[in-house]
Formats: structure tokens, sequence, C-alpha cells
């Protein structure tokens, strides 16, 4: 049986307190060079990460909604773009964490937070320029979450996403004999497929994807005899392979989407 939407966010509310009580370290991008890497990133990096700052592009003076902003991680990041950005997480725990992580930053200006449901965005219709998710889709009941990002999205706006993806319907049918027991771990989070990624972005201007990691980064980190040499260097052989044989895209574990409204 389905859940009610009641039980999905009651179960990401549980994993999102845990998640919160771990210990983190606020400091992870004090860096100036890990923070300047998202500043102006370029277009052909390996990085999904990277690439997701490189489509935001120039958002001076503009509103993002942080879809789902978690510990702070990328807010701090967006922080640094010059929008206004407003973080939105179902959980008060980690939006307590997040509004910990921009306190150790200096950031006192520019960002406010927001308490609520992905799938009831506490916003007005057309009322942000762009949506930024960094693996909230895949939290969420797609239909709904679909209606609220074009509902508060003005005309012209865009979304972006980085997701996981599972194409293949052999890796999904071994997944479902694990029993759930992380709990890090939603009962209802699952990795996405093209096709529901395509349903999602329906009716919109523009429709953008880009794959990354393919697993052969997987099965380097489980083989000592390269591991040490593969480290840092699966990932530009993924983009290498990607770029040469398209097709693999649909074998990618993640997607970095753009959608224009």
């Amino acid at each position: 049986m389905d859940p009610t939407l009641d039980q999905w966010e009651r179960a990401e509310k549980a994993r999102s307190a845990y998640d919160a009580a771990q210990i983190y370290d606020p400091d992870a991008l004090a860096s100036p060079r890990n923070v300047a890497r998202y500043f102006t990133p370029p277009s052909d990096t390996v990085h999904p990460l990277e690439y997701a700052f490189h489509l935001l592009g120039d958002v001076r003076g503009k509103t993002i909604l942080e879809y789902g902003c978690g510990d702070g991680s990328n807010t701090v990041l967006l922080a640094h773009r010059g929008a206004h950005v407003i973080s939105l997480d179902l959980s008060p725990e980690l939006i307590g964490v997040a509004r910990a992580r921009l306190r150790v930053h200096g950031i006192d200006s520019g960002t406010s937070f927001v308490v609520g449901s992905a799938h009831h965005v506490p916003l007005p219709d057309d009322s942000v320029d762009v949506v930024f998710g960094i693996a909230i889709l895949h939290h969420l009941d797609l239909a709904l979450s679909a209606g609220e990002v074009k509902r508060i999205l003005k005309k012209g706006g865009i979304a972006i996403f980085q997701e996981p993806v599972r194409n293949s319907w052999l890796l999904r049918a071994v997944r479902h004999l694990i029993p759930y027991r992380s709990p890090d771990v939603s009962p209802y989070e699952r990795p996405l497929t093209d096709r529901e990624l395509r349903r999602f972005a329906a009716d919109y201007a523009s429709y953008l994807s880009k794959p990354f990691t393919l697993p052969t980064s997987a099965l380097f980190s489980f083989l000592p005899v390269i591991k040490h040499y593969a480290a840092g260097k699966s990932l530009q052989w993924d983009a290498a392979l990607l770029r040469t044989f398209p097709r693999l895209g649909h074998y990618s574990s993640v997607k970095v989407l753009k959608l224009t409204k």
C-alpha cells in the first residue's frame, strides 16, 4: 500500500533529525579555495555539484529558493553568489545546523530560512527566479513537487537539480531485496529514472540533462590494486567515456538538470 503524504514526511523528518544529531564539520568549506570553486566553475567540469553551480550563471539581485537546504553546506556557497537565498527544509533540526554553519562562515545577511514542506512551499506564485535543489527530488512525491516548483517559478525562471539515478531494472530489483535498516536513509527515498525526470520536467520551455559518474567509479573504489591510482581520476575517466559514448549516460548514477519555465 502506498504511504500517505503524512507518513512520507514523518519518515523524512525522522531521517533529518538523525542527520542533524550527527557530528558535522561546520568549517568544512571555510577554505577560500574550496568556496571559490563554486563562484564560476567551468562548463566542462567533471564534478556534478560544480556543474550545477555553473548552470546558475549570474544571479546577483535575483531570488533563489534552495529547495531542501539540509545542513546548509550549499547555502554557504549560494550566499556568495549575490542573490537573495530562501532556504527551505522540512527539518527544524537541520535548519538549526544550517544557521550555525552560516554563522561560522560569517554570513549574516542575504539568506532567510523557512521550515516547511517541499510538497506545499509557503511562497506565492511566480515569486522566485531560481529553484536550486541538490539530492532532494528523490525524497519527494514527484507529482506534487513538480507542481510546486513550477507554481513558484517566475516566467523564464530556471530550476536546477542534481539527483541520483538508476535506470537499470536489474540494479533496482537487487536493491529492493535489501531490507531498509539505516537510520540516515528514509524508507521512501529512491534513485530516480530518466523517465521520471522527464515527466517531472514536462511542459517546461526547455530541459537539459547531463550525466555524471559511471559504475566504473564504484568498481575502482573496491579494487585495492588500482584504488589509490584511481583516486581523483575516476571522474575524469567517466567524463571521457561519456563524451565518447553518449549512450553510456543511461548507466550514469548522477544527473544534473536545468529546467526553464
